[in-house]
């Protein structure tokens, strides 16, 4: 099967090398073609446009920034997509958004598999990030050894839709975790102790948790590196604040961490990256959370 891939960002570009190492034929676009140089040095070949992608593959994965975008590019895949193609999408939506993205999609007779990923860019790099899928079962099984390809733990949710609830149930999580480790860490920090040690202890506690031993590596270290946006934040907690609503479950927690959220963008910007929020507390008490020997980025 011939894949393409669109949408060759922080996520989206080591995804698609994923498939290309693994020996998929892989055709890529994206608005910006120096991000598909690697690709194209691996391997890949090269469309100009959505449309002229969609002539020339089987089935289409995309990984874009905002649904918006997502419907837009998906417009113009349909153009040249042949009827029984596949439209597999990395990216996070809402899940009314999927559905009815996914609706547009059957009317071309093409159909959708919903496939977000969660885990982190560095997981992305090394084909090992969780893959969350949605859709018939049989287009699951048609496809997964491209989606083992990517990650090394893969769930199928159930109907479409379902993946996008799961999703941002999981980026929820996430980002109150990353608030609760700043906090934790400033009071490790104005109670005297050496950080790297108290970064170890919560690591091997019951407290720890996935975002304190990533990002609380990056706070660390001061580079907040995790290449992922405030803006991209606001969006999913947008989503999850949004399904509290619709299902009737008070987010006490969330709602919180979403106006925190919101500060963290007014003071540092749209573009700041999302672990750039522990920087609020930081600056709010004039101490830096620092500790020698904590990475940059992770790998």
């Amino acid at each position: 099967m011939k894949y393409g891939y669109i949408g060759l960002g922080n996520l989206g570009g080591h995804i698609a090398m994923s498939l290309i190492r693994a020996g998929f034929d892989v055709t890529v676009n994206d608005i910006d073609k120096s991000l598909g140089e690697r690709h194209l040095k691996a391997g890949a070949k090269w469309a100009a446009s959505p449309q002229e992608l969609g002539k020339q593959v089987d089935h289409v994965f995309t990984c874009l920034p905002s649904p918006a975008i997502s419907e837009k590019v998906l417009t113009a895949l349909l153009e040249t997509l042949k009827p029984g193609s596949t439209w597999i999408e990395n990216s996070t939506n809402g899940r009314d958004e999927i559905i009815r993205l996914a609706g547009l999609a059957a009317a071309k007779m093409v159909k959708t598999l919903e496939a977000p990923v969660t885990g982190g860019v560095h997981l992305a790099a090394r084909g090992e990030i969780t893959v969350l899928a949605a859709g018939d079962k049989d287009l699951f099984e048609l496809h997964h050894k491209a989606l083992e390809a990517i990650g090394n733990k893969i769930f199928h949710m159930g109907p479409i839709g379902s993946a996008a609830v799961i999703k941002v149930i999981t980026n929820m999580l996430a980002f109150i975790h990353l608030v609760a480790d700043a906090e934790a860490l400033m009071l490790a920090k104005r109670g005297g102790l050496d950080l790297g040690q108290a970064w170890k202890a919560i690591s091997a506690s019951s407290g720890s948790s996935f975002v304190h031993e990533t990002e609380g590596q990056l706070i660390l270290n001061g580079s907040y590196d995790i290449a992922f946006t405030m803006d991209l934040a606001l969006k999913d907690l947008g989503f999850a604040m949004n399904f509290g609503k619709e299902f009737g479950v008070p987010l006490d927690l969330a709602s919180m961490t979403n106006q925190t959220f919101i500060k963290g963008k007014a003071a540092y910007g749209g573009a700041a990256q999302s672990t750039q929020i522990a920087k609020l507390l930081e600056d709010a008490l004039q101490t830096d959370l620092r500790a020698e020997g904590f990475p940059a980025r992770l790998e």
